[in-house]
C-alpha cells in the first residue's frame, strides 16, 4: 500500500527541522563554553599578573638591598672596603694640605700686623665727644634727690679711676708736650687727678651741683690710637638761646693738655685714662622749667673736625638740660 504524496513530502520537512534544532543546540553549547572560557581568562590573567608583580617587587627589594650591601661581593654602597679606605685616605691628605695652606697664609699675614696699632684706622681719625651723665636729655627736680640719683651714680662710677689715690701711682708728665713712648715696651700713664675738676669733682659737693640746680656735666673725647692734635685742643660749650648761659670749665678754659697724647692702644697702654673737662652750668631761677639746648665742641686744633653734617658726634656732642623746682 503506497503512501500518498502529501505524506511523502511531510517526512523530509520534519527531518530538516530536527537537524536545525540540533544545530542550534550545539551552537548554544559552544557559545556557553566560550562565555565560560572568557570569564575564566581574566581571573587567570589577574592571578598571573599578581604573581608577576610580586616577583618584580621581590626582585626590586633584593636589588635595593644589594645596592646598600652586596653579600656576594662584600660591597657597601657600591664600593669594597679597600675602595672606601683609599677614598678616605685621599680626602684626609687633601684637607690636611688645605688646612696647612690656610694656617701658613694666616701666619704670614699676622707677621705683617702690629698687635697694638691697627693698620687702617681712617674711619676713626677724628674722635667724637661723649658726656656723663649718659643722656641726651638731663631732666630732674633739684628739690627731689631721687630724680637725679642716677646721674650722680654715673658721675661717681666714671671718676673712680681718677681718684687721687689711684692716680698717685701714675707719672707726672711735662705739661704742653706730647708723651711719646714708641720705643718703650711698657707705656707710662700721665696723672689726671679727680681733684683737678674742683667743684665738679664730687669731693666738695657730692651732688655735683644737682641739688642747687647748677649741674655739672663731664665731657670726654674718645680714644684714637696715635692721635697727636695739632694746636692746643679745648672744649667749648654754647647754649642755643638768645642770651648766653654762664658756664665754668674745669680744668681752666676746658683745656685738653697735650701730655695725654698719643694713646698707644688698650694692650700697650692698659692703664691709660683720657683727660676730662667738667662744665658747670650756672642756671638761674629764670632758667628753671625751661629746656636748655647745649652743644659742646672740641676746638683749637686744625686736625680735629667738628662740622661733619653726617656725624653729629664727631668732634661735638649735643644735649638738653631741664631743671624744675
Amino acid at each position: 500500500m503506497s503512501s500518498s504524496p502529501e505524506h511523502q513530502n511531510q517526512e523530509p520537512k520534519e527531518d530538516w527541522k530536527e537537524e536545525r534544532n540540533e544545530e542550534r543546540k550545539e551552537e548554544a553549547k559552544e557559545t556557553e563554553v566560550k562565555n565560560v572560557e572568557m570569564k575564566e581568562e581574566p581571573e587567570q590573567d589577574k592571578k598571573d599578573g599578581k604573581k608577576e608583580e610580586t616577583k618584580e617587587m621581590k626582585e626590586t627589594k633584593e636589588s635595593f638591598m644589594d645596592s646598600i650591601y652586596n653579600t656576594r661581593s662584600g660591597e657597601f654602597l657600591g664600593r669594597t672596603a679597600r675602595s672606601w679606605g683609599l677614598i678616605f685616605l685621599f680626602y684626609l691628605i687633601f684637607y690636611a694640605l688645605l688646612a696647612g695652606l690656610f694656617l701658613l697664609t694666616m701666619w704670614v699675614m699676622l707677621q705683617t700686623l702690629d698687635e697694638n696699632v691697627p693698620r687702617y684706622q681712617e674711619r676713626v681719625a677724628n674722635p667724637g665727644l661723649v658726656i656723663c651723665p649718659h643722656a641726651e636729655e638731663i631732666s630732674f627736680n633739684h628739690s627731689e634727690p631721687a630724680s637725679y640719683t642716677q646721674y650722680i651714680q654715673q658721675m661717681n662710677h666714671l671718676l673712680q679711676q681718677y681718684n687721687d689715690s689711684v692716680q698717685a701711682h701714675n707719672d707726672l708728665c711735662l705739661v704742653g708736650q706730647f708723651t711719646e713712648q714708641n720705643d718703650e715696651p711698657t707705656k707710662k700713664v700721665c696723672q689726671f687727678k679727680r681733684s683737678i675738676l674742683q667743684q665738679c669733682s664730687g669731693e666738695h659737693d657730692d651732688s655735683f651741683g644737682f641739688a642747687d640746680g647748677k649741674p655739672c656735666v663731664i665731657v670726654k673725647m674718645n680714644r684714637v690710637i696715635g692721635l697727636k692734635p695739632r694746636g692746643n685742643p679745648y672744649i667749648n660749650c654754647t647754649a642755643k638761646r638768645d642770651s648766653p648761659l654762664h658756664m665754668q670749665y674745669f680744668p681752666t678754659e676746658g683745656l685738653l693738655d697735650k701730655m695725654y697724647f698719643p694713646y698707644y692702644g688698650k694692650k700697650a697702654h692698659p692703664e691709660y685714662v683720657q683727660p676730662l673737662v667738667a662744665v658747670k652750668l650756672f642756671l638761674t631761677k629764670e632758667d628753671f622749667n625751661v629746656e636748655q639746648a647745649i652743644e659742646c665742641r672740641v676746638e683749637g686744633s686744625e686736625d680735629l673736625r667738628n662740622d661733619d653734617s653726617r656725624d653729629k658726634f664727631q668732634g661735638r656732642v649735643s644735649f638738653r638740660v631741664k631743671v624744675s623746682e
